[in-house]
């Protein structure tokens, strides 16, 4: 359904307002409510009651200024579904991510294939022989079983749908470990629902993850999950320091990150992780910054 809404009038009942809201927010999946007032010939204090209608009906997510669509995901897809979508975006992030990684790091990597993107670039590296890195990404582990640096595969129940581990004797061996960085793939990135996935085991998994990292937690996920919510909440979004994406995420989402003191990361084309690095150590609290990959 198209959404055209650059002739309509102020006699628009509340119902047809809130109809091409919605189709506006499907086609754009972000509006601020200037935008929207002047479409709809409304004033911006009917936009946000309409859109506080929308978001009680689960449709929108406020933001301040505007709203997102509200893109619900209850259902954990195949790891092979996954890998199909966004790959170039996956592997940009991958090759990012895995450039904050420093030689004497003990690294956590969770389920996904966004993070999958991370470990095959870290085997190509060959200045990380004091790497230890712990994984239940069981298809990133068999994939560098042949890295230059420690590779640890948790134990626990294989779960075919995301080829990997979880349960009791993956939570017990994380809980034995402190990592100086995290790295999570996640399903649902909400500033009101915060850091989410499909499945309670690998919500569990990423926040006993978090909990036992002593510096960086890194999030990695394409444009495509901003506004998605799930089922299980793996972080909230105060415990993320840095969101590792690609260039189409928008510039309001990154001001609200940002407006969180979540460090945006976007792959592109070059990249200075050095210097990346040295601002992280000298600022506690993150600013902005653009990295690319060669």
């Amino acid at each position: 359904m198209r959404c055209d809404v650059s002739d309509v009038e102020q006699t628009l009942i509340p119902a047809q307002r809130r109809r091409l809201i919605r189709e506006y927010l499907e086609i754009h999946q972000i509006a601020r409510s200037s935008t929207l007032s002047d479409l709809l010939k409304a004033s911006e204090a009917t936009i946000r009651r309409d859109l506080e209608y929308l978001e009680l009906q689960g449709v929108v997510e406020r933001t301040h200024g505007g709203a997102i669509l509200s893109q619900r995901l209850p259902k954990e897809p195949a790891y092979a579904h996954s890998a199909q979508a966004h790959p170039e975006e996956k592997r940009a992030i991958g090759r990012a991510a895995a450039m904050l990684v420093e030689d004497g790091d003990t690294v956590f990597l969770n389920s996904g294939t966004t993070t999958t993107e991370v470990l095959r670039n870290l085997r190509l590296r060959t200045d990380l022989p004091n790497l230890t890195l712990l994984t239940s990404n069981v298809t990133a582990a068999l994939e560098v079983r042949d890295a230059p640096f420690e590779v640890i595969l948790l134990g626990g129940t294989l779960r075919p749908r995301s080829n990997s581990v979880a349960g009791r004797f993956a939570i017990d061996m994380l809980k034995q470990v402190y990592a100086k960085k995290c790295f999570v793939g996640v399903d649902g990135i909400s500033l009101k629902y915060n850091i989410t996935t499909p499945s309670s085991a690998e919500a569990e998994i990423a926040a006993v993850m978090i909990e036992r990292t002593r510096g960086l937690a890194v999030v990695v996920a394409d444009h495509s999950k901003w506004g998605v919510v799930s089922n299980f909440e793996m972080a909230k979004i105060d415990q993320i320091q840095v969101l590792v994406t690609d260039e189409n995420l928008s510039d309001d989402a990154r001001s609200q990150l940002e407006g969180r003191s979540v460090e945006v990361v976007v792959a592109s084309r070059e990249f200075e992780p050095e210097g990346f690095l040295r601002s992280r150590a000298e600022q506690e609290k993150p600013n902005a910054v653009v990295l690319q990959d060669s």
